[in-house]
């Protein structure tokens, strides 16, 4: 997309995260066993342990900490707390297998006209927060126009060209 008041600076996509990790081996495990991240190779120049991940259309990078031993670790799961999310296709499966896992999470629903969202919150290894939903079941309706979509066919260029519209008029 042209850069415009919507764009100023032409971004396209969302490339990647950063993670700062205690063990980046622990870290890989985790978003390759329980995300389904695939490890892809990284540049050789980086002079610090690390790991490049992708999948559904981002990468993960991890970066070894430099002091592992100082680095905070949150235990309480807070909903309100930083977080990334995906999107599942079945909510029920997800919670069997974080059970199966035998790891902690907290379940939430967000309910907006008659809609409900399930939502299921845990943690890496590190305490960054990760969220699982099924938020494809609520409609992404834009503040400055009436057209309504899910999540998943939400034309983001199609979007900002609308709400540009909006505000021209």
């Amino acid at each position: 997309m042209k850069g415009s008041a919507e764009n100023p600076l032409h971004l396209k996509s969302l490339n990647h995260i950063s993670l700062v990790c205690r063990s980046v081996e622990e870290s890989i495990n985790f978003y390759q066993k329980t995300l389904g991240f695939v490890p892809i190779r990284r540049p050789g120049s980086f002079d610090f342990n690390g790991a490049w991940l992708l999948g559904y259309g981002f990468g993960i990078h991890l970066l070894q900490s430099e002091d592992p031993d100082n680095l905070p670790k949150k235990w309480k799961i807070n909903p309100k707390d930083n977080h990334i999310s995906f999107q599942c296709e079945n909510m029920g499966c997800v919670e069997n297998k974080l059970k199966e896992m035998e790891m902690d999470y907290e379940r939430a629903i967000v309910e907006e006209g008659g809609i409900c969202v399930e939502q299921l919150f845990f943690h890496d290894p590190d305490g960054f927060m990760i969220e699982i939903c099924n938020c494809d079941n609520l409609p992404v309706v834009p503040l400055a126009g009436e057209m309504a979509r899910s999540c998943s066919r939400v034309d983001m260029q199609l979007l900002q060209h609308q709400i540009q519209q909006v505000i021209q008029q």
